[in-house]
């Protein structure tokens, strides 16, 4: 992230959203983010051009030919996680929800049941002072049980900010820490998941995506990625951390942790936008995963 500015990449996953929520209900919209297209500034236009009648399909094939893979896995992992929110909050006795590098993730405003929550937002000022704002045009005012927790995860510690809004450590909580963990350093990832771990009642469970070391290290080869390292070079947020899928039971357990389950990109794209085709190219690095307490 660029000094002064909100998150570029929030902004693109935004688009991708807003773009796939425009689509007609049905099978061809996978899910409804009515709020996704008020956070567009750069990228309003790529959205604008995806509404209009012909002209308008070649916006998600320009994209997908870029940067292969980064708006169907981004689509994909969104219905993954929802799915994974909603479960908990229908059947796990969920009652807090902590959202880490929260970026315009909108599932407090869009998600059933979020409202008998308490939702913690968690991310860096610059982007959460333009979230804020954002949300106050679209929706006139903050729900009362949201809360916007300023912090930076390579910096400083959250925990002690968390409990200042209000955390209850004795509360059954939902942790959800999407696209974040792949630019952090080592120590920041471990002194994360360590207090989430030292926050967490039982019942809890944090839902974290991750890249393979292997690209990072050039160990393991991953097909076309396109422009995506050229554009977060661009934006100032560089991929720095990556952990390998096959070590990742073990270091959750020595954070305390237990994997539940652990989802490649190719897997939760097949599972909501088909078993085969264009959609499947690219990105097979990332992967999203659920652990409990």
């Amino acid at each position: 992230m660029k000094k002064e500015e909100a998150s570029r990449t929030a902004e693109f996953n935004a688009l991708f959203r807003a773009i796939e929520s425009s689509q007609k209900p049905g099978n061809k919209r996978l899910f409804d983010d009515p709020l996704a297209h008020g956070f567009l500034e750069k990228t309003k236009w790529a959205f604008l051009l995806s509404q209009l009648p012909l002209i308008g399909r070649l916006i998600p094939m320009f994209i997908d030919w870029n940067w292969p893979g980064v708006r169907t896995s981004a689509i994909g992992r969104t219905c993954w996680i929802d799915e994974q929110l909603r479960f908990s909050l229908n059947n796990k006795n969920i009652r807090q929800v902590v959202i880490l590098g929260a970026g315009y993730d909108s599932r407090a405003y869009r998600i059933s049941g979020m409202s008998r929550t308490r939702i913690f937002e968690i991310d860096h000022p610059n982007t959460l002072a333009v979230k804020v704002k954002r949300l106050k045009d679209l929706l006139g005012s903050i729900p009362e049980n949201v809360s916007f927790v300023n912090t930076d995860f390579d910096r400083e510690d959250f925990v002690p900010l968390l409990e200042k809004y209000g955390f209850d450590r004795l509360i059954p909580t939902f942790f959800l820490w999407e696209g974040v963990m792949h630019y952090l350093t080592s120590d920041a990832v471990d002194k994360t998941l360590r207090s989430i771990t030292s926050l967490s009642a039982p019942g809890s469970c944090l839902v974290f995506t991750y890249i393979h070391c292997g690209l990072l290290d050039g160990t393991d080869k991953f097909g076309n990625t396109g422009r995506v390292p050229s554009t977060l070079k661009k934006s100032g947020e560089i991929w720095t951390f990556g952990l390998r899928p096959e070590e990742l039971q073990s270091f959750l357990a020595k954070r305390g942790f237990s994997l539940v389950t652990d989802v490649g990109s190719l897997e939760y794209r097949a599972r909501y936008l088909g078993a085969s085709g264009k959609h499947l190219k690219g990105f097979e690095f990332y992967r999203v995963a659920l652990a409990k307490i």
